[in-house]
């Protein structure tokens, strides 16, 4: 195993377009590191440096303490599983998983034991003798898994390896990458483009934007204290809705009334004449279903629902607002962080699954005005972000996942008589 450091990582192409620009980043001994972004952000041109697969420009890439800018991909010892899975085709479930270990012409009872292990890993005993046409989409993948761990490689480099598996398999996919993961200890870097995989697979999440990092951080703390609009749009199903306001006092004023903000919150906002405030989806509900108790701790608005949409254990609704083509304007041309569909003119609204709001009619709504972000259009930064906070959640959240392993680990060893786990060395 062995931590990844890359520092002030350039790469450009032949047109001088910098495809990732001075990226750095330190990935630790063990962690599950996750590089996520919309395409085109640089992520999986980081991962081919981190591999080799692409030259550096400028900047250094480190691997165990030592720098492989010059190495080529076979003497870094790393192990990639790619999207399209890179089996061959007419070979055995066993023979595709031993075939690293045959060319480096590793002697046949070690071949035996460590495909043995790897496949008792993940499942594929009963299908070692079957050609990859005959199995499915997950077994595919867990193949291509396979094939990485009896390498005994110093990290996992994973390039969107669940995008071509329909839903019901990523969902088993995950838990079986996550579990996986945690068992073996060893270094993964993971890219995405989905981020359900990126909340729920790593210890930290790496955002990317234009080839820059823009956040990296627990996937908690990127959820709960982003850093700007962009990682707060990004971040979150249904996004974050963002509404124009204009601060008075100790107030902001929204298409949904007025916001009263904490001293702390009113100070951070002063001096700005128009900006964003960011509102999730679960930070609204409907105001006759909320504790009277709870109901001073943030504001009602009553608005007219557009669409509702039900999913069994909550529902959304719709809600236009007005906002004036001029302010509209305005932030436009201040913020080069929205496009168009962020600055839509309704409000996405989670409720409680026994709310009797219904489509075409006016309700009463309440949000919690304590859980509000607040953004300068003009910047992105998020002026009301709690940073100490957030790397609190990010501390605690990455502690827990290494005890985690590290627990999954001797349980392994516990229940192999004493033997080390597949992969670990």
């Amino acid at each position: 195993m062995a931590s990844i450091e890359m520092n002030n990582i350039v790469k450009k192409y032949g047109d001088g377009f910098p495809a990732v620009n001075d990226v750095s980043l330190d990935i630790a001994d063990g962690e599950f590191m996750i590089l996520v972004g919309p395409s085109g952000c640089g992520k999986s041109t980081l991962l081919r440096m981190i591999v080799g697969l692409e030259d550096i420009t400028s900047g250094d890439m480190v691997i165990g303490g030592k720098r492989v800018n010059d190495l080529a991909p076979r003497d870094r010892n790393l192990s990639m599983v790619f999207q399209n899975y890179a089996l061959y085709p007419h070979m055995t479930v066993y023979e595709n998983i031993a075939f690293p270990l045959r060319l480096s012409k590793t002697p046949d009872d070690e071949v035996r034991r460590r495909v043995t292990e790897a496949s008792d890993v993940l499942e594929l005993e009963e299908h070692l003798e079957r050609k990859p046409a005959n199995l499915s989409g997950g077994q595919r993948q867990r193949v291509a898994m396979g094939r990485a761990i009896v390498r005994q490689a110093d990290a996992f480099l994973f390039d969107e390896p669940l995008s071509n598996l329909d839903a019901k398999l990523r969902g088993q996919m995950r838990t079986e990458i996550s579990r996986l993961q945690r068992r073996l200890g060893i270094t993964t870097v993971y890219v995405t483009h989905d981020q359900t995989e990126a909340m729920t697979l790593g210890d930290r999440v790496c955002v990317l934007r234009k080839g820059k990092i823009q956040q990296v951080a627990s996937p908690r703390e990127l959820y709960e204290q982003p850093v700007n609009l962009f990682v707060a749009g990004f971040i979150g199903s249904p996004p974050m809705n963002f509404l124009p306001a204009t601060p008075e006092g100790n107030r902001l004023r929204t298409p949904f009334g007025e916001i009263e903000l904490d001293e702390k919150r009113a100070a951070a906002v002063a001096g700005h004449d128009l900006l964003l405030v960011g509102i999730r989806p679960e930070y609204f509900d409907d105001a006759s279903l909320v504790d009277e108790a709870k109901l001073p701790l943030g504001s009602t608005f009553r608005a007219k629902v557009d669409v509702t949409e039900w999913l069994g254990d909550s529902q959304y609704a719709y809600i236009p607002y007005d906002a004036p083509d001029s302010i509209r304007t305005q932030l436009r041309d201040l913020s080069k962080e929205l496009d168009s569909e962020e600055l839509r003119t309704q409000a996405i609204v989670s409720i409680d699954a026994t709310s009797r709001i219904r489509e075409g009619r006016e309700a009463e709504f309440w949000l919690d005005s304590r859980k509000i972000h607040v953004f300068d259009p003009q910047s992105g930064e998020n002026l009301t972000r709690d940073a100490e906070a957030g790397a609190e959640l990010t501390r605690l959240a990455t502690q827990d996942r290494m005890e985690q392993a590290e627990e999954a680990r001797g349980r392994d060893t516990d229940a192999r008589g004493g033997a080390t786990a597949v992969g670990v060395g």
